[in-house]
């Protein structure tokens, strides 16, 4: 099977509501070349199915040391644990495991079956106006299966979305935005350095491809920022984030400024995930409507939330 019939997905979203017009199925794909230290799914991170550890529900019965084909686990004390480096994703501890302390996150899944899920629900996208969208992580990140699923959702008549980084060389996005009615796009810092010190890349990349989708493609985008406080909350960055889209792609753009929230942090312990800082803190919805009149002082329609 070639690799544009298969990729690996990590989570199904029906009725989504915030994810484009209308009624949307959102399909989130693994993989992601950014490493925020904010983000809320680390588990999108590899574009492969990842083991999650629940330690709270390990009796240390040892069924899963036993189960692993790798031997990637061992027993400390009363709970297992697993050498990451030797895990494969096979799965056979999560179905030895009689507290389900474990599970994978992802799994592998051909275009028909993701596209069987999606088609189930094209009523609600008839009635709404509403379709399909790829999220992730970063569906650029699994370029040839997300353009065929998604070229065999045009082919069905839903409109699609892509939510993107704007993080990838432009001839694989191209081959991806073939088949796309709107762009996510997902604004970060304006700052290069700024934004590698908190990503692990530079931004001239997204910023040139967010150019070139809206002037050479000509496919509408709808900006998001999530506001992060200590990141990228300041005056002078969400006036510079401002300016770019009225200078260099267009007024006419809507923007959803997005709340920061914390509801992933556990996520990080359960994948065994580092990171240099969790201090980033909820904006309150003072700050919130601050910097949405910043955006609608230069023109453009900007809301919380959406």
């Amino acid at each position: 099977m070639n690799d544009s019939n298969r990729g690996v997905i990590f989570n199904v979203q029906g009725y989504s509501v915030h994810d484009g017009p209308g009624i949307r199925t959102t399909i989130f794909l693994k993989g992601c070349p950014l490493r925020c230290l904010w983000c809320q799914n680390p588990e999108s991170h590899f574009p492969f199915p990842e083991l999650f550890f629940s330690a709270e529900k390990c009796a240390g019965c040892g069924k899963c040391v036993q189960a692993c084909p790798e031997q990637a686990i061992q027993l400390q004390g009363k709970a297992s644990r697993t050498a990451r480096r030797l895990c494969k994703g096979s799965g056979a501890c999560v179905e030895a495991c009689p507290n389900e302390a474990r599970a994978l996150m992802g799994k592998w899944a051909t275009v028909d079956e993701v596209f069987e899920t999606v088609a189930a629900d094209a009523i609600f996208y008839r009635e709404s106006g509403g379709g399909v969208t790829l999220s992730g992580g970063e569906p650029l990140a699994q370029p040839k299966f997300a353009a065929e699923l998604l070229r065999r959702c045009k082919e069905a008549g839903f409109h699609t979305a892509l939510d993107t980084s704007g993080h990838a060389g432009w001839e694989i996005a191209r081959q991806v935005l073939s088949y796309v009615d709107l762009v996510l796009y997902d604004f970060k810092h304006m700052d290069p350095r700024t934004h590698k010190r908190y990503t692990g890349v530079s931004n001239e990349l997204i910023l040139e491809n967010a150019r070139k989708i809206y002037h050479e493609l000509s496919i509408p985008i709808l900006a998001r920022m999530a506001l992060i406080p200590g990141f990228n909350d300041s005056l002078d960055n969400i006036e510079a984030t401002a300016k770019f889209i009225v200078t260099d792609l267009s007024k006419a753009i809507p923007v959803h400024l997005l709340p920061y929230h914390r509801f992933g942090d556990g996520k990080w312990d359960g994948l065994d995930k580092g990171r240099e800082t969790r201090a980033f803190e909820v904006p309150s919805e003072e700050l919130l409507e601050n910097r949405r009149r910043v955006f609608e002082s230069f023109g453009l329609n900007a809301i919380v939330g959406g």
